[in-house]
């Protein structure tokens, strides 16, 4: 997949996973974390994507708070 707005969405990118080669590929991100059952790091807060917990439980387990 090609991505057109990669250097526009990478410094928005919040992800912290050190050598992600999605950063700012936002379509391959959420296609990539959706294949394991899980959710992009940028619909977690800041403290918990650092984590890398990416679970939709943990997703639940936080805004459920």
């Amino acid at each position: 997949m090609n991505c057109e707005n990669q250097q526009h969405n990478a410094p928005r990118c919040s992800c912290t996973y050190p050598g992600c080669s999605r950063k700012g590929k936002c379509g391959e991100c959420i296609q990539y974390h959706r294949a394991a059952g899980e959710l992009p790091g940028c619909l977690f807060p800041p403290e918990a994507e650092k984590t890398y917990d990416r679970s939709i439980a943990h997703f639940v387990a936080i805004h459920s708070k």
